[in-house]
């Protein structure tokens, strides 16, 4: 359905968007999108971060179990 919009398509489509939300709206609402955007990475960077120190703790784990320790 969308796979024909081509170039002037999409100018055609901003044009509408920009008139009528305005440059004040869009321009806030990009702001919004990229602020949301940086916080979803710093938050992929955070997880990714924890699970590597997961691992590493578990790697750095490895002491054969005793019977002591069994009981």
């Amino acid at each position: 359905m969308l796979n024909n919009i081509g170039l002037p398509g999409l100018l055609l489509i901003a044009v509408v968007v920009l008139v009528l939300f305005g440059r004040g709206k869009i321009s806030s609402l990009m702001g919004e999108v990229g602020k949301g955007i940086t916080a979803f990475k710093k938050g992929v960077n955070d997880g990714t971060k924890e699970l590597e120190e997961e691992v590493a703790a578990d790697a750095k784990d490895v002491t054969p179990e005793t019977d002591k320790d069994k009981a």
